[in-house]
């Protein structure tokens, strides 16, 4: 069963604050050397899905220049491979309200296609997924669309972005769209799997009629009237969710967790990423560093707890860095202190300067200023 792949790489970038100023959701730096995007295409690359189309909005040449040529993935950037699709390439306005108004961007790879099914995913979810798998449920249910979905997320009050009900057979009997489910339903984990023939169709029937929303104005909306049936394959694995600046945040300190990290990297589905060589991490006399993920080419000479720091990171004496995320080539000059803050790439924080957000609401500096 052939398969192609559409990516949205946009859809939450509203949400992302500051991460979001000058890049998509899908190019956000994750877990000291990642980008979001990385696990979806990962988990694409790895089940066989060799064509892939990455829906774009604008502020994508950060994710462009990231998956390059797709050689880390064993992918091709190309007509038969992963394609970019920006709006304006097909005449769209590029002011798409939602996934079912973004995907008329990818109708020419659509039709042009000769898959029987396509894997419509988020780029914003960090899981590790067989889409093999997902596809042969699919195919064995006989439904029209299959949902992935992550059991133990609800408690009744925090508000899910799509929620779906199943009876003890596993059948879907409801659904919910942007409201706290009950304990006991699934949370949508913003991948689907639908027939490329039956997408076709459903596009050019919804959005002429000002529909945009893809599980509210379809999948429910069809449900609902008994005209669609709904699958839902339960994944069982590590699923972080970063739909916020503040999910973004507690999921990064997650990772410190070693069995989250097993769960996402050391599975059957690895997760790849570009390729950036550079010197071993250069720990000064000084140092003291504990419980942190550290990539390479850092120089830390201060105290770094709790936290995740990327690449060319440099910490000096006297400085102190607790339960944050610093990005590529941050400074942290001597006597400095930053605690729950995300710093994007590039920012240096001044000697004597004292940085404090708190777990709930961490605080966030732009790419490059001077604090």
């Amino acid at each position: 069963m052939e398969t192609m792949g559409i990516i949205f790489s946009n859809i939450y970038d509203s949400h992302m604050g500051a991460l979001t100023e000058i890049r998509t959701s899908a190019s956000i730096p994750v877990g000291g050397r990642y980008r979001q995007i990385d696990f979806i295409l990962s988990n694409m690359a790895n089940s066989a899905i060799r064509h892939i189309g990455i829906i774009t909005k604008y502020n994508y040449q950060s994710l462009m220049d990231h998956l390059g040529s797709c050689q880390e993935w064993d992918l091709q950037l190309g007509s038969q491979g992963v394609v970019f699709l920006p709006p304006y390439s097909t005449g769209h306005t590029g002011i798409y309200r939602g996934k079912l108004e973004a995907l008329q961007t990818a109708l020419p790879v659509l039709r042009n296609g000769n898959q029987d099914y396509v894997v419509l995913a988020d780029s914003n979810v960090m899981a590790s997924v067989d889409f093999r798998k997902v596809i042969e449920h699919h195919a064995a249910s006989g439904c029209d669309v299959t949902v992935v979905a992550k059991a133990g997320l609800t408690d009744g009050k925090t508000v899910h972005h799509f929620a779906l009900r199943v009876d003890e057979s596993g059948k879907t009997v409801g659904m919910g769209v942007d409201y706290g489910a009950p304990v006991g339903d699934l949370v949508g984990m913003g991948m689907f799997v639908i027939s490329r023939e039956r997408l076709i169709s459903v596009i050019g029937e919804t959005v002429p009629h000002g529909k945009y929303h893809l599980e509210r104005d379809f999948i429910m909306e069809e449900f609902n009237a008994g005209k669609l049936s709904v699958n839902v394959y339960p994944f069982d694995g590590v699923a972080l969710f970063n739909q916020s600046v503040e999910s973004y945040f507690k999921n990064n300190m997650a990772l410190l967790d070693a069995d989250i990290r097993k769960g996402l990297f050391h599975g059957d589905v690895p997760i790849y990423t570009k390729v950036r060589d550079e010197v071993p991490t250069r720990y000064g006399k000084t140092a003291q560093v504990a419980n942190c993920i550290v990539a390479d080419g850092c120089r830390l000479s201060g105290l770094v707890e709790n936290s995740v720091i990327f690449r060319e990171v440099k910490v000096e004496d006297g400085a102190e860095v607790r339960d944050s995320v610093v990005m590529q080539g941050c400074t942290i000059e001597k006597g400095a202190s930053v605690r729950y803050t995300i710093l994007d790439k590039d920012v240096t924080v001044k000697s004597g300067t004292k940085l404090l957000g708190s777990p709930e609401h961490p605080l966030t500096i732009r790419k490059g200023v001077i604090v």
